[in-house]
């Protein structure tokens, strides 16, 4: 009697393609518009004030009324909470009950950037500056002799904010942190970058002509700075003393724009995390039908800072807002509600990830490193050497996400930050991770991450936008 023969299956290996052979036709116009649009937004959205006001304008145009406003909620209501102006949290009602748990996307809109201190101007030698403090994680050489902007607010004593924006419009002044020349600078040739180049010296250089001699008051010292404050006067209303309830950020100057011959890449300020809160913006406006379980999406701020204070996810602003949609969808507060609707959540952290550059490949782990242009980055645990600091994600939930972006036909791919103990980093999974939902880190991959201008590929950003997409539809 002949054995029937079993048909033997297919070893697949496990291939890290770039994903441009698969895109249709139809895709690439798709993705080409989705850029277009991105690219609009990063060149317009210079500061976490400016993200928000800009997706909460969209959210509000898709729909999206204020939490605080409703009564009551049923399937499919569309909302928002807004928290200071800085983190922005909105929600699609889903058809199951809310103590069964969201699905939430998370990403931050803060940037490594230049802040301007309380008490910021002062003049040396004719020479008018701003002083300032980085904030987060920048190489400081990174931020001299660029072509800088100035954003932000002045609140006065008696409320009234003023908005600052100079830089980016037609016609507008620049301004810049000097450098050495090398003709002059053998002792900073000679030392390492790290002592080379100090905070203390990145002051924005902000005038340089005294005041006009009508104008001269000769029991004033600095002219330079008084002709500053005299032009600060005449076109914000605003004194010296101003500058002590002011956030003011400097940020480089110019928009986002297309980079390369064949236009695959974009390059731009602050795409960490834009490039991720973008696309998960647009995944929960664009996201079709009423949701079985409640999509919800948080951009947030204080990210790069370690998410401390009342706008960051340290923050009790999502258990909050939580607690306000279980409260509008029972008709009453329920704690136990709350807990177990966090607790049954899932999550994609979405922030970005680090991309293998073949020019520093000394610090790379080319086999656990996102590439270019290959899908978006999946990293199960961030954290530095032995884990530490790390939301590490299960494996089931993994899974389960892998599943959801394989049917909807989204190009992923697994990533790290760099070899073991050559670096690290956090993002805000494990914030929501305390909760007891599952967290996994999911964005686009970068180069020169933490730069006045990064660099993400064009297929990689779309892929983003459709796997948070895809995650509020399964």
């Amino acid at each position: 009697m002949a054995t029937k023969k079993t048909k033997t299956q297919k070893t697949e290996l496990f291939q890290q393609e770039t994903g441009w052979e698969k895109l249709t036709a139809a895709d690439n116009v798709a993705m080409e518009k989705y850029c277009q649009d991105y690219i609009s937004f990063l060149s317009k959205a210079k500061t976490e004030r400016r993200a928000h006001d800009i997706a909460l304008a969209l959210a509000q145009k898709a729909g999206f009324r204020n939490l605080d406003d409703a009564k009551t909620l049923k399937p499919g209501d569309k909302v928002y909470r807004s928290c200071y102006g800085k983190t922005l949290f909105l929600a699609v009602i889903g058809k199951t009950p809310l103590e069964q748990g969201l699905n939430l996307v998370g990403a931050h809109i803060d940037s490594p950037r230049l802040d301007v201190k309380p008490r910021p101007l002062f003049e040396d030698s004719t020479l008018a500056y701003l002083d300032t403090r980085y904030y987060g994680g920048i190489k400081i050489y990174q931020w001299l002799t660029l072509p800088l902007a100035l954003y932000g607010v002045i609140v006065k004593k008696d409320g009234s904010k003023v908005e600052v924006a100079i830089g980016d419009e037609p016609g507008d002044p620049v301004f810049m942190c000097t450098d050495l020349l090398p003709h002059l600078d053998r002792d900073q040739d000679a030392t390492t970058v790290g002592k080379a180049f100090n905070g203390e010296k990145l002051n924005l250089l902000v005038g340089s002509r005294p005041v006009d001699k009508a104008n001269d008051d000769k029991e004033v010292k600095d002219k330079t700075k008084l002709r500053i404050l005299q032009l600060l006067k005449e076109k914000y209303g605003v004194e010296e003393t101003d500058f002590a309830s002011a956030e003011l950020e400097i940020v480089p100057a110019g928009p986002a724009r297309e980079l390369g011959l064949d236009r695959s890449m974009v390059i731009g300020y602050g795409q960490d995390d834009r490039v991720c809160a973008y696309g998960a913006l647009r995944a929960i406006l664009d996201a079709k039908g009423v949701p079985s379980r409640t999509r919800a999406t948080v951009i947030c701020d204080k990210e790069e800072i370690g998410s401390y204070g009342n706008t960051g996810m340290d923050s009790a602003f999502i258990e909050n807002s939580v607690a306000e949609l279980v409260a509008h969808s029972t008709g009453g507060y329920n704690e136990l509600f709350v807990r177990r609707a966090l607790a049954n959540s899932s999550m994609l952290s979405a922030d970005v990830s680090a991309l293998h550059d073949p020019m520093y490949a000394d610090v790379s782990s080319p086999n656990n490193m996102a590439k270019m242009n290959c899908g978006i980055a999946i990293c199960k645990y961030t954290g530095r050497s032995g884990k530490g600091g790390a939301s590490d994600a299960s494996a089931e939930f993994l899974a389960q996400v892998r599943r959801v972006f394989d049917e909807a036909g989204v190009a992923w791919q697994m990533s790290e930050l760099g070899r073991v103990d050559c670096g690290g980093g956090g993002t805000i999974a494990l914030y929501l991770a305390r909760y007891g939902m599952n967290v996994l880190d999911c964005g686009v991959g970068l180069l020169c991450m933490h730069a006045p201008h990064e660099v993400a590929g064009k297929f990689d950003i779309y892929m983003g936008y459709r796997a948070y997409k895809a995650f509020f539809e399964a």
